[in-house]
């Protein structure tokens, strides 16, 4: 008679965990073998994944800036009056 603390379920997740965790380690070892026989290839594309991702940030970081720019102009033309046109506050005497 065998007495289990664990259910199946927890068989089956511990395996496909198991089993995750081989597949990840076997893909890792294969990246480290062709960065070690093309090196040259990997640093290429490392460099062109961080030029598109400056460009994206520089692109971010206009964007911003012309809406800041935009912004600042409508805040700058609305405090010459001094108050806003049509309106009206209403207040009830109790």
């Amino acid at each position: 008679m065998s007495f289990r603390f664990y259910t199946s379920a927890f068989s089956r997740a511990s395996r496909a965990f198991a089993a995750g965790t081989f597949i990840i380690g076997l893909l890792l070892m294969g990246f480290g073998v062709l960065i070690l026989a093309l090196p040259d290839l990997f640093a290429f594309l490392a460099a062109t994944v961080f030029f598109l991702g400056g460009i994206g940030c520089a692109i971010t970081g206009v964007k911003i800036f012309l809406a800041q720019r935009k912004l600042d102009k409508m805040s700058c033309n609305d405090s010459t009056t001094g108050h806003r046109k049509n309106v009206q506050i209403h207040s009830e005497e109790q």
